[in-house]
């Protein structure tokens, strides 16, 4: 076991923005969900979000977060409530993900907690910001898909947005090069995985998802 690195709001912005992705657990299997968070770990995904609508959720964090390796850090997210932001903490959550400008927004921020807020308007993304949200999660982002990135990004050319929501290795080239500081990826990344499916072609799917974040990051084509 090793300790949760101490994630703050520095240390969390400069994850975001070295690795430039974000996974998404969720799935109603705890021992497969765990193994699939274990298998993003290994294959280079740094933030790994458990979704509290797992089944189990608390207890798969519990145990990813002292399985995994230093180099990744296990989340907590639909957190909605100040109970929720307490609990995941003491699970061993290491950030905590909203889906929306809630009560576990300014909770996570007392708590010292990194929080990608999720946020879908120009004035949610401003509020999430001012709240103390060190990162805004665009939400649902098929919505508007890249097209409304970019214009958010107009009056904004300095709002981390991290788009969720429907995004694929296609998707997340666009919104990297639209200017998203990351992306948030559930279900085109984990598949079935979290459900018992086949972790062979997880590890493909990650090492895709992980090769195109490192290559936009260095800006080549």
């Amino acid at each position: 076991m090793h300790p949760v690195p101490p994630l703050n709001s520095d240390f969390f912005a400069g994850l975001l923005h070295r690795t430039r992705l974000a996974a998404i657990v969720r799935g109603p299997d705890p021992d497969a969900a765990l193994r699939t968070v274990l298998t993003l770990a290994e294959e280079g995904v740094a933030l790994v979000e458990v979704s509290l609508n797992t089944t189990d959720a608390l207890g798969v964090i519990r145990r990813a977060a002292a399985e995994v390796g230093p180099g990744t850090v296990v989340g907590a997210g639909t957190v909605l409530t100040e109970d929720d932001v307490a609990r995941a903490q003491d699970a061993g959550a290491g950030w905590i993900v909203t889906p929306a400008l809630t009560e576990s927004l300014a909770a996570s921020v007392r708590a010292g907690l990194p929080v990608l807020a999720g946020a879908l308007t120009p004035t949610e993304a401003v509020a999430a910001r001012r709240a103390g949200a060190d990162a805004v999660k665009l939400f649902p982002a098929s919505l508007g898909g890249p097209a409304y990135l970019k214009a958010l990004r107009d009056p904004f050319p300095d709002m981390p947005f991290v788009p969720v929501g429907g995004v694929d290795l296609d998707g997340a080239e666009q919104y990297l090069a639209h200017g998203a500081v990351a992306v948030g990826v559930g279900s085109p990344l984990v598949g079935d995985a979290a459900q018992g499916g086949d972790l062979a072609a997880l590890r493909a799917r990650a090492r895709r998802f992980v090769a195109l974040c490192a290559r936009d990051e260095r800006g080549e084509a």
